[in-house]
């Protein structure tokens, strides 16, 4: 994911930053509980698209 990408996404929903976990490939948004897919290299940044983070995940993120 290129970083400057990366600088001016923002969540579609709530606008807060975004987190790129590389592993998922996914950009997830703690304010919304929501984790949305990176496909080929390209955000999918659609809310039908986005799958809610679980209790842990979100757990992780704070740590």
């Amino acid at each position: 994911m290129d970083k400057k990408l990366l600088d001016i996404l923002a969540c579609p929903i709530c606008k807060s930053t975004l987190i790129y976990k590389q592993e998922a490939e996914e950009l997830l948004c703690k304010a919304d509980r929501l984790a949305f897919p990176v496909r080929d290299g390209i955000p999918v940044m659609l809310a039908d698209e986005a799958r809610e983070l679980s209790n842990e995940e979100i757990d992780a993120l704070a740590k």
